[in-house]
């Protein structure tokens, strides 16, 4: 180690620091990584005579100390010893996996410069770190991350309260839009941003509370809850990526909230061309014709069984269908077709006309998908015979769709329960039933996407678009189980909007580890493992690790850390935490 003098040309100030020399793989020269900062020059003559040569012993000191922790160790250790009480010296060390690509999106530069101008006490930064480490590896509530910031090295001399946890999230909701802009401008320089498709889908987030507010509103709850809820609009590139997202209130349509989404991506993210991939939902006359009349395309799934007369006709004509097995087979044509779209008066009012657009259609059929569909509507169907016997044992969340085939029946709208019409005896609607039946296994996706002489876009590369929709839905499932972003503990609106953050930022964090990992390890296991990566001091200065798998050493070969040792010192430790801020 070293004492680095570096000298800004801009301003002329001078900046010391201790600093390694170490040499990239295929690197010719040496490059050197900063160990400890200690300032500005000039503001450090005002605390020493001559900075440079305290500094200078400093160094001097350091080296000479990690000498000594590198030789052997002889430990002595009385057998009978008692533990003291309150201790908790278990850390963790995998987190700098995370710090590393924290530090790779600028994240830090970012926070600590946007906080120059403010008067804060404590370094925002930090905060942000350890709620996004704690989120993926340990989530829990503010209060008890707080006091489990110990666990990781970085924290344990970080001058910041509880208080000071709470005063970040409402700055971190004030600065949310430039933060995910910053981070998608950073994945499109160091990583390569796919966005030759964007996904976009909607899920919702439910609140333990009984009374809503402006964002909390009791809605249509994808887990069959009561309780009020936010919804989180999300759009993913090509790899599955996220590139950016919006929280709206849970009473609100998901139908409405593509269209400024997608224009939000082509006013400030540089998407170039957009194709919106989206699931039945989405597929609306407003949503379409606002593409087309942006010059985007869409991707989009189109209910089967919700379909007009005309293409459940075609879906059934067995006519034009190329055959690939027994199993499986598609079609697709291309139609003038009339859709519904609102449009503005000068006066404010709307009114809906019909507009005419070409689309292109494209049907498949698969067994394994008709295998499936029969399996769940004969579960259906007995949840809808229990229901018919027994009425006021059910409710809507617990009906799973099961009314859809019952006649004779109401639900109570305020409290969801299932009752009897008056005078009438529920019975099961045998007709309909058959008539879902028979579209078991068939898919229509539709698009303004046409072939051409190129065939860039034949149909299954259509289909292969669509079906990238379940990275999405994964997306979703990782926040929901592996971050444990609900139920959301915060309760004013601007640190609502800051949790939301946090776990997005966890969620790009943790994608751009699997992109790195080349999809070799599912993110559960890349949580997992990292989680497990812990030591305990055996000395004031030396620390024994107690796991290593095949994922560990993968995650620490290409990621750039040595996971394989035992035992560490607690400088050796202190160089590996600063290598992950390079």
């Amino acid at each position: 180690m070293f004492l680095k003098v570096s000298k800004n040309k801009k301003t002329g100030r001078t900046y010391l620091s201790m600093a390694e020399s170490y040499r990239k793989a295929g690197a010719k020269y040496p490059s050197s990584r900063t160990i400890e900062s200690f300032g500005y020059l000039d503001e450090l003559e005002k605390i020493y005579d001559d900075p440079i040569a305290y500094y200078t012993e400093y160094v001097s000191q350091q080296n000479e100390k990690q000498k000594a922790e590198d030789s052997e160790y002889i430990i002595k250790e009385n057998k009978n010893a008692i533990l003291p009480k309150n201790l908790s010296a278990r850390r963790n060390l995998g987190y700098i996996v995370l710090q590393k690509i924290y530090y790779e999106l600028g994240l830090d530069r970012l926070l600590n410069n946007k906080q120059r101008n403010r008067k804060f006490a404590y370094n925002t930064s930090s905060i942000l770190k350890l709620l996004i480490f704690s989120r993926i590896l340990a989530p829990a509530s503010k209060k008890r991350t707080f006091e489990r910031k110990s666990t990781y090295f970085d924290f344990e001399k970080n001058a910041f309260s509880l208080m000071d946890i709470y005063r970040s999230l409402s700055y971190f909701a004030e600065i949310e839009d430039d933060i995910k802009k910053h981070i998608h401008n950073q994945i499109s320089v160091k990583y390569g941003r796919n966005t030759e498709y964007v996904y976009y889908d909607t899920t919702n987030y439910y609140f333990e509370i009984d009374e809503e507010d402006d964002l909390r509103k009791n809605g249509p709850s994808k887990e069959y809850r009561r309780d009020p809820i936010v919804q989180l609009g999300l759009a993913m590139d090509a790899d599955g990526i996220p590139i950016s997202y919006e929280l709206f209130p849970g009473n609100e349509s998901e139908k409405l909230h593509l269209r400024p989404m997608i224009g939000e991506l082509v006013r400030n993210y540089n998407t170039g061309r957009v194709i919106a991939v989206a699931d039945a939902a989405q597929n609306t006359g407003n949503n379409i014709y606002y593409l087309e009349s942006g010059k985007c395309s869409y991707v989009f799934s189109q209910s089967v069984r919700g379909a007009d007369n005309d293409i459940k006709e075609f879906i059934l004509n067995e006519e034009g269908y190329e055959y690939f097995g027994d199993e499986y087979k598609r079609k697709s044509r291309v139609v003038r077709r009339a859709i519904n779209v609102d449009f503005l008066r000068p006066n404010g009012d709307t009114f809906k006309k019909k507009v005419f657009v070409d689309q292109r259609q494209v049907v498949f059929y698969s067994k394994k998908y008709a295998d499936r569909s029969k399996a769940k509507r004969e579960a259906v169907l007995k949840k809808a015979q229990c229901i018919v016997d027994n009425p006021s044992a059910y409710t809507k969340a617990t009906s799973y769709g099961a009314l859809r085939y019952i006649e004779n029946i109401e639900v109570d709208k305020k409290t969801g329960e299932i009752k009897e019409r008056d005078k009438s005896v529920p019975y099961i609607n045998y007709k309909k039933y058959m008539e879902d039946e028979q579209y078991d296994g068939y898919y229509c996706i539709v698009t303004n996407i046409f072939n051409d002489e190129s065939n860039k876009f034949p149909d299954d590369k259509i289909i292969e678009i669509y079906q990238g929709l379940w990275r999405i839905e994964d997306n979703f499932r990782v926040t929901k189980n592996e971050l444990c972003t609900r139920p959301v503990y915060v309760s004013r609106e601007d640190r609502i909007h800051a949790h939301f953050l946090i776990c997005y930022i966890a969620l790009v964090i943790l994608r751009l580890i699997h992109k790195r990992l080349h999809y070799a390890m599912s993110t559960e296991k890349i949580i997992d493992t990292l989680s497990k990566i812990n030591c305990s001091p055996e000395t004031k200065n030396l620390y024994l690790f107690d796991y290593r798998s095949d994922e560990s050493d993968l995650i620490g070969e290409i990621i750039g850390f040595d996971f394989t040792k035992k035992r560490l010192t607690r400088g050796e430790i202190r160089k590996i935490i600063g290598s992950s801020k390079i």
